[in-house]
């Protein structure tokens, strides 16, 4: 029960939350679930994945990942807590392990249908469901104990990974720490170097 504790706790965002900017507009999130499947390369200091966001089943958190991709928010940014054998996540501070400001959070999508399977991408939350904002983990295993249930509010997984899964895994290789009051941190830091919207029209 105390390892189960741990990890949920390292999924939750861990100071208040900052506003900046409106939630994701009503008529964003009709056009994303009406879209085809969207690639997002994702270009670390540990090398190169790819994931594919499903905006039929999660409109709101895959049009909610992508205002962040497009605007270039994720670039510099870290994973700053890796568990092996559990999750990889980032999306939410700086090299200097200083929070950015996100948006306005959004609704928890979480569903039995995506669950939470080895590669899936899903959103960290607080202990509240509807708090996610920019922060995300990948799967490192099947987290089954994280999907929604008739007992528990879930994470909402949007998408998965469909190529370069080791560089995920390499993460989950390297040495961690404490840093900043948080535990699980990289001590070699893993930088999000950029992240774009594979054009499906040029491949």
């Amino acid at each position: 029960m105390l390892v189960v504790k741990r990890f949920l706790t390292a999924l939750f965002v861990t100071s208040a939350l900052t506003v900046a900017n409106g939630a994701v507009s009503a008529d964003t999130v009709a056009d994303i679930s009406n879209q085809d499947l969207v690639n997002v390369d994702v270009v670390t200091s540990e090398g190169r994945f790819t994931v594919q966001l499903r905006p039929d089943v999660a409109p709101v958190t895959v049009a909610n990942f992508l205002q962040y991709v497009r605007s270039g928010y994720y670039e510099g940014t870290v994973f700053h807590r890796v568990i092996p054998g559990f999750m990889a996540q980032g999306g939410g501070f700086t090299e200097q392990m200083q929070r950015k400001q996100t948006g306005a959070p959004i609704r928890n999508e979480a569903t039995p249908s995506l669950p939470n399977l080895r590669g899936t991408i899903a959103m960290a939350r607080t202990s509240a469901p509807d708090s996610a904002t920019a922060q995300f983990f990948i799967n490192l295993t099947d987290n089954d104990f994280l999907n929604a249930s008739p007992r528990s509010a879930g994470y909402a997984v949007f998408g998965k990974v469909t190529s370069g899964m080791g560089a995920v895994d390499a993460m989950a290789n390297l040495e961690t720490g404490a840093r900043q009051g948080m535990d699980d941190v990289p001590l070699k830091t893993v930088i999000i170097e950029s992240m774009s919207v594979v054009d499906a029209s040029a491949e």
